[in-house]
């Protein structure tokens, strides 16, 4: 697997579409670059872009862009209501799957010493990649802005990490960039029925990190308190990793609270969001929706939802896609403009949804497996059933949970539920993985043998590629029978109105176990390894007399509901 890497320069132009699309042009005209997102706005006049990239092209693929953006905009004529330094204000790396954060560090150096030297533009380096502590902020990278820039290369203290030192006509036009590896930082917007900045403020200075001055008096307009060094004393906000400012949005005819996350896992934007409404409210405000720059990670949206069924006491045993559907209402994402999740969630812009067997339609995934070709076969369809079962057994779950006079069993159906829900989408993968086991095995058949060598080569990996194929359709085994406990449970216990449901779910789970076995069966033919083929059948005999035992015990409870 590629060593993938996102990045999202943040450009100083965002009404002007002809240069932002100019920008961007270089990034669609590479080999390898994939462009996820180009966020504008026209008050900030600032443009997010996110693209991924492997990590052998993603330096040059930065650096290109900024050059175009050096060549295209002029920052002694920028103005925007967002903090900015530069051309390309910042250029985040982000890794995203097989490397490391130190590997995406030495990325963000030899981007930025490329743009130090090849580009003549001043560089500070920030978050993991800065060179010293006071750095890490960008907030201080930042400090003075564009118009501060000419100053700040005067103070030793604020040399640049990379490129030039001494202010010219060059980096009067381009400004400075900031340069950094991090995690996902999050910029997300919430919306206030106000328009006073003020309001928006003390709201934001409640719940960011950096907090607000201590005064005497308690109130804006009193003394600074300083520590012993002169200092300004702080008092600090409710969350860590949270930075936060208010703003007036001339397009919108609102204020708005702007934050970047920094840490989603210390601080969840869901409540974020609740927070912000509950310290809105208490100044006579109210949040009416909010809006998320750029791409989120899938996490966000679903922790989000989650939460939001948790305060509804409603099942949280339902698809991804209806807990985000959750998340973007509870969120008002969709306030001031649609929110496409194809488009906005960075795990569905990355892979290729069209080339996986589930997300086929019920009618081409039939068509498919009744074609000439040899796959989808058996095991996908085993599978497939395996996780029909599940579904089942969760709809009687969430059938259960949601059952008038029933308000009190909530949890433990949608605890139940969960569980399903696991299981139903680790074998709705295994339909997928069953056929790339096939076409693995093909693929080894189809290896040259012209040689000893080559011949040898050749048959270690159809060795390989035969184990795998035992071992998918296995492990479908092993899940469809770990779906028998909530199966049975909702059989006893589930709502009486759902019983033939429960009935169908072990049959069909059945199908599944039954299915995947021959499977086995045929795959360890052809497998030299006896002793490990001989352990597998053991293991699948057992898991099938297990089935039938508890086959007789759920059918016997939905026969004696039915009668």
């Amino acid at each position: 697997m590629n060593k993938l890497v996102e990045c999202v320069p943040n450009i100083s132009e965002g009404n002007d579409l002809d240069v932002i699309n100019k920008i961007v042009d270089v990034l669609i005209k590479m080999n390898g670059v994939k462009l996820l997102n180009v966020d504008s706005g026209k008050a900030t006049n600032r443009t997010v872009i996110t693209f991924v990239a492997d990590a052998k092209i993603i330096v040059e693929a930065a650096f290109q862009l900024i050059k175009k953006a050096k060549e295209l905009i002029d920052m002694s004529c920028h103005k925007g209501e967002h903090p900015r330094m530069g051309a390309v204000d910042v250029c985040p790396f982000i890794p995203i799957s097989e490397i490391t954060m130190d590997e995406t560090i030495k990325l963000a150096h030899k981007l930025s010493q490329r743009v130090g030297d090849e580009l003549s533009i001043p560089v500070y380096c920030y978050e993991n990649a800065a060179k010293e502590k006071k750095r890490v902020n960008l907030a201080n990278c930042r400090a003075g802005e564009y118009e501060g820039l000419k100053n700040k290369l005067k103070d030793k203290l604020w040399k640049p990490d990379y490129g030039p030192c001494q202010y010219d006509d060059q980096i009067e036009k381009s400004g400075a960039t900031a340069i950094c590896a991090r995690d996902f930082l999050v910029a997300y917007n919430i919306n206030l029925n106000t328009t006073s900045t003020r309001r928006a403020n003390a709201v934001a200075f409640d719940l960011r990190e950096a907090g607000r001055i201590k005064r005497k008096g308690g109130n804006l307009t009193g003394e600074i308190i300083t520590d012993k060094n002169g200092n300004p004393v702080r008092i600090p906000g409710i969350f860590k990793n949270l930075k936060g400012i208010g703003w007036f949005i001339d397009e919108y005819g609102i204020a708005q609270i702007s934050y970047n996350i920094t840490n989603i896992n210390t601080t969840p934007l869901h409540e974020v969001f609740d927070k912000t409404c509950e310290r809105a409210n208490a100044r006579g405000l109210r949040v009416t929706g909010s809006e998320l720059i750029g791409l989120v990670p899938k996490k966000v949206l679903i922790d989000a939802g989650k939460y939001f069924l948790n305060k509804q006491k409603r099942s949280l045993a339902i698809s991804e896609g209806e807990i985000i559907h959750i998340a973007v209402k509870s969120l008002g994402l969709d306030e001031l403009a649609s929110f496409d999740i194809d488009s906005r969630i960075i795990e569905y812009m990355i892979e290729d949804r069209d080339a996986v067997l589930a997300n086929k339609s019920l009618i081409n995934f039939a068509n498919l497996t009744s074609s000439e070709s040899p796959a989808p076969g058996g095991g996908s369809i085993s599978a497939y059933c395996g996780a029909l079962a599940t579904s089942l057994a969760v709809m009687v779950a969430n059938l259960s949970s949601h059952k008038r006079g029933w308000d009190e069993k909530w949890r433990y159906f949608s605890d139940w539920g969960e569980i399903g829900m696991v299981l139903q989408k680790q074998l709705i993968a295994l339909v997928d993985e069953d056929t790339n086991a096939f076409n693995s095995i093909i693929k080894a058949f189809s290896l040259p043998k012209e040689t000893s060598q080559e011949k040898k080569l050749r048959s270690v990996e159809i060795q390989k590629a035969t184990r795998n194929a035992i071992e998918v359709p296995f492990k479908i085994m092993q899940l469809s029978f770990d779906s028998l406990p909530l199966i049975k449970e909702m059989a006893k216990n589930g709502n009486p109105n759902s019983i033939t449901d429960a009935g169908v779910a072990m049959h069909c789970a059945k199908a599944a176990i039954n299915g995947a076995f021959l499977n086995v069966r045929i795959n360890c033919k052809d497998l030299k390894d006896k002793e490990f083929t001989d352990k597998i059948i053991r293991e699948c005999l057992e898991i099938l007399k297990k089935t039938k035992k508890e086959e007789t015990l759920i059918l016997k409870i939905v026969d004696n509901k039915l009668n």
